[in-house]
């Protein structure tokens, strides 16, 4: 564990996803945007599904974060727990491959009443790493005690615990809390779109930087250029 904890260390995670209506969902592109990310030096991969954890870990060898999301995204998503939800959706990515599972890391109600314990109870039992994704600094100090062995930043702004965190930048003031006050490994994730961005990660002690959008959503990028200030 301590191993793949140190190969992340300092690195840039590339989140490579797609929803099943989005043309680049087909599974030869996923695997063709793998390859690309990695050749560009990724330091490891977050994948969501069976799928495209299965081919992630077949066919590279850095790190792989797996996660499980509906196939659309509801629009009540601030309010509920859709990433890897349930018990067996941990169980599935443990048999897929991943190495690290990313879990909802909220205090919110899950599917058929588990706990966050209980989901990092099986990881662990598996030999694989609880990653919480979580949107407050009190959401971050519980999931530490449940026993994560890892703390993203990814949902902060995404869950209505978390309104007021930055809408188009990432939150750098959750980031430096989360580092001193948990004393394990933090992720940011959520809303990087610079290198100065990352830069800035690192200085305020993040374990690793997690890019999504900025990267690996073509649709996004174009948005961004066609729709200037």
């Amino acid at each position: 564990m301590d191993n793949l904890l140190e190969k992340i260390r300092g690195t840039v995670v590339v989140s490579v996803q797609a929803m099943p209506s989005e043309p680049l969902y087909l599974e030869k592109c996923m695997v063709a945007m793998m390859k690309s990310v990695i050749n560009g030096g990724a330091g490891g991969l977050r994948v969501a599904g069976v799928r495209d954890v299965t081919n992630a870990k077949r066919l590279f060898s850095v790190p792989i974060i797996g996660i499980t999301k509906p196939d659309r995204i509801p629009e009540n998503y601030k309010e509920i727990v859709y990433i890897t939800p349930t018990i067996n959706d941990v169980l599935e990515l443990v048999k897929a491959g991943a190495d690290i599972i990313a879990f909802d890391g909220t205090q919110r109600k899950r599917p058929h009443n588990e706990k966050i314990q209980d989901l990092i109870k099986y990881i662990h039992i598996n030999k694989k790493i609880a990653m919480a994704d979580i949107s407050t600094i009190d959401e971050g100090i519980k999931a530490k005690e449940a026993g994560a062995d890892i703390l993203s930043t990814t949902l902060a702004g995404y869950t209505m615990e978390s309104l007021n965190s930055p809408s188009d930048s990432p939150d750098f003031e959750l980031l430096e809390q989360l580092v001193n006050e948990t004393k394990i490994p933090v992720i940011l994730e959520g809303r990087i779109w610079t290198p100065q961005q990352v830069d800035k990660a690192f200085e305020l002690g993040a374990h690793s930087v997690v890019i999504g959008s900025a990267i690996t959503r073509p649709q996004l990028i174009t948005k961004k250029f066609i729709h200037r200030g």
